[in-house]
């Protein structure tokens, strides 16, 4: 098949990190092409000889022309978080583009058990692998437990305070580094296999909120005691906070995912992919810890 990989929000964190690793594993640049609504942010990516080429979701015509004589095409789910089904349908345009424009393999980041799912974005990771499946295409579907990096959203303050609000009890995650992730798709990306997969990306333990509060503890020096509140106190106190409704909704049902014990799952589809175990979120802390204000 056409062994060009275009990768979607270039821009990005993830799509940064995913172009690195497609280049670290010896893919030639001329194989890449960077999608980004904006191009002029990629000048870097362009002098090193990859492609860039506007990809915006909200534009069914341009993204298929963007498409075009791609091989393979990885959507990286957007941050269209309005309450609303924009990023499905974000997500879908990129589907019927990518089939329009005759690709040859479909790849998307997903979250883990999007059918069962708590969180209150789950239906557009789970609409999106509906479509994906529908095209008949083969497909590799990237189902991205929580980042260490998500930390960064609630560790600081519960280390300023020293208390950390928490609705999920007794229940566990299994954090997972960008970096690891990023470069667990690369290593799929490169095979030429056109046999569909699923890959569900975790670390390699399930912690609870408590056993991550005690590894900040160690790794900064500030004591963090858990306070347990129930999804009303948290939602409550958020609000007091100054945190937009929407983004209420999403962190109130992340504790109420965490403590259904949906993101505890643990596989090693990092490991057989990178070839390594996934860096543990003992030693993401301890070199982030600067990042956390200690």
């Amino acid at each position: 098949m056409n062994d060009s990989i275009f990768v979607t929000g270039a821009a990005g964190q993830l799509g940064q990190l995913v172009i690195k690793h497609l280049l670290a594993r010896g893919v030639a640049p001329s194989r890449i092409v960077a999608g980004t609504r904006s191009p002029e942010k990629l000048a870097g990516l362009a002098a090193a000889g990859i492609e860039v080429r506007k990809a915006d979701f909200e534009d069914l015509h341009g993204l298929t022309e963007a498409f075009n004589g791609a091989g393979t095409v990885l959507i990286i789910s957007t941050d269209a978080l309005d309450g609303t089904d924009t990023r499905l349908q974000q997500h879908r345009n990129a589907v019927a583009a990518a089939v329009a424009a005759d690709v040859k393999r479909l790849a998307y980041t997903s979250q883990p058990n999007p059918a069962s799912s708590l969180l209150t974005f789950s239906p557009d990771h789970l609409g999106t692998e509906q479509a994906i499946k529908a095209t008949g295409l083969p497909y590799v579907i990237f189902r991205n437990s929580w980042y260490h990096e998500n930390l960064l959203r609630s560790l600081p303050n519960a280390l300023k305070s020293g208390q950390w609000h928490s609705a999920a009890e007794g229940g566990r995650t299994s954090y997972v580094g960008r970096e690891d992730i990023a470069e667990a798709i690369a290593a799929a990306l490169t095979t030429s296999t056109l046999e569909s997969r699923t890959y569900t990306l975790t670390g390699s333990e399930a912690l609870s909120t408590e056993e991550v509060a005690r590894l900040a503890s160690q790794a900064t020096g500030q004591p963090i005691s858990v306070v347990h509140v129930t999804d009303g106190q948290l939602a409550t106190g958020l609000k007091a906070a100054g945190v937009p409704e929407i983004f209420v909704s999403v962190l109130v049902s992340a504790e109420a995912e965490t403590r259904a014990g949906n993101l505890s799952i643990v596989t090693d589809h990092v490991e057989s992919l990178i070839g390594r175990t996934p860096k543990r979120l003992a030693e993401y802390l301890k070199e982030a810890k600067a990042a956390f204000g200690a």
